[in-house]
């Protein structure tokens, strides 16, 4: 597995990655009409390309796109998506262990899905509070969770 940087010409694959992961890993913890609300299967690329250029945003490749992640300057792990082929391959560790590194700051959050609470709370984060956001006509139930990094420094 490669991790690089991202590349502007990357967004409508992430996009893709994002919808057809969405719609499957997290099948099991949201219903379809919720399914739908977070990822209708458009996004505005424009503004995705935006976000994740003024993140520090990475990608995972194995031949193919397998994964992605972005996560700003002040330690807010915006995205970390894995291909629904895979899972559970190290990957989504791989990448959030590299975008923690990528920033100095005290204590690192992220709005994890009911789906991806386990892999944060593995990770050592922990649950600051439960929340629901709406998408649209649909809540959806996630979670603020934060990781202390010590001393304000990198892990």
């Amino acid at each position: 597995m490669v991790i690089r940087a991202y590349r502007h010409g990357d967004c409508e694959t992430l996009a893709a990655l994002f919808h057809g992961t969405v719609h499957t890993v997290n099948a099991g913890d949201y219903t379809p009409d919720q399914l739908r609300a977070w990822a209708p299967g458009t996004v505005d690329l424009a503004a995705w390309d935006a976000s994740l250029s003024a993140h520090h945003a990475l990608v995972a490749e194995e031949g193919v796109v397998v994964g992605f992640g972005d996560i700003d300057a002040a330690g807010y792990l915006d995205r970390l998506y894995v291909h629904k082929d895979y899972q559970r391959r190290g990957i989504g560790a791989a990448l959030c262990t590299a975008l923690e590194q990528a920033v100095s700051v005290g204590c690192i959050t992220v709005h994890a899905s009911i789906t991806a609470k386990p892999f944060f709370l593995h990770r050592g984060y922990r649950v600051v509070r439960q929340q629901r956001v709406q998408r649209g006509a649909a809540a959806l139930t996630n979670y603020v969770m934060e990781k202390r990094t010590g001393q304000g420094g990198r892990l």
